[in-house]
């Protein structure tokens, strides 16, 4: 039987990250959780729409300068989009949140919040 080699040292290395993905894991619901709670204004431990459509409003609020409620194109990235309202804007927000909230229950919860855009 030949003799075993060591294992090289960029082995050790992927064995040594394959063992910290519970732990990154872990962080990750933790930063998760951190960015729900920011969102959860009424602190239940879920997002409704209304709070999503707040916390998600803020560069909206940001670019509208003139605070009329509609984006004019000068006020948008590059200058040449077409106007954009506020209530264009929210509905958007609402058809994001919906296609986020996996169970249908009207919320969205830190694996929700968590989970790549649907």
């Amino acid at each position: 039987m030949p003799p075993r080699r060591p294992v090289p040292a960029a082995g050790r290395g992927a064995a040594a990250c394959l063992a910290l993905l519970p732990a990154l894991a872990l962080a990750q619901v933790t930063e998760t959780r951190e960015y729900l709670s920011r969102m959860d204004t009424d602190g239940d431990g879920r997002v409704s729409l209304a709070e999503y459509q707040d916390w998600m409003s803020y560069a909206f609020d940001g670019m509208d300068r003139d605070g009329d409620g509609v984006l004019s194109a000068t006020e948008q990235p590059g200058g040449k989009a077409r106007p954009l309202t506020r209530d264009q804007h929210l509905a958007r927000l609402a058809e994001r949140f919906s296609r986020q909230d996996a169970d249908r229950n009207g919320f969205l919860d830190a694996r929700e919040l968590s989970a790549p855009p649907r």
